[in-house]
C-alpha cells in the first residue's frame, strides 16, 4: 500500500488492485487553513489525469482538487461532505475525498514519493 503525491498537492494510495483512494496532502491543508466546506466528484463520472475533480474551500481560500490518475470515482467521502474539518484534522486518513478506478494504473509510476514530494513541498 504505496503513498503517491502530486504536484497540486494531492495523494493518491493504492489499495485493491486497481483501485486508489485519494485526498489533499497535510502541506495542502496547512495553506488552505480551516476546511470549512468540500465539494466531491459523483459517483460513476470518470475523469482523465490532472482534471478537476472537486473543490476544497477554507476560511483563506478555494483550491481545485485534481485527478492525481485517470479512472472512475467509485465511492465518495460522505462523512468529509458533512465534516469537512476531517481535511485538517486527518487529511492523509479520514479525511480522503474519494476512491477511483483506475483505467492507468502506469500513471501512478509518475508521480512523486514521499521524499520527492516532502522536497517539493518544502521549497513552496
Amino acid at each position: 500500500m504505496s503513498i503517491k503525491y502530486t504536484k497540486d498537492h494531492e495523494w493518491v494510495r493504492s489499495e485493491n488492485e486497481g483501485e486508489a483512494v485519494v485526498g489533499i496532502t497535510l502541506h495542502a491543508q496547512d495553506a488552505l487553513g480551516d476546511v470549512v466546506f468540500v465539494d466531491l466528484p459523483e459517483v460513476g463520472k470518470t475523469f482523465a489525469q490532472g482534471e478537476v475533480a472537486g473543490v476544497v474551500e477554507s476560511v483563506k481560500a478555494a483550491a481545485d482538487v485534481f485527478m492525481p490518475v485517470s479512472g472512475e470515482v467509485v465511492a465518495v467521502n460522505e462523512a468529509l461532505r458533512d465534516d469537512p474539518s476531517l481535511a485538517n484534522s486527518a487529511p492523509e486518513g479520514d479525511g480522503w475525498f474519494f476512491k477511483v478506478k483506475l483505467s492507468d494504473a502506469s500513471q501512478l509510476d509518475a508521480l512523486l514519493d514521499a521524499t520527492a514530494y516532502q522536497a517539493f513541498a518544502d521549497e513552496q
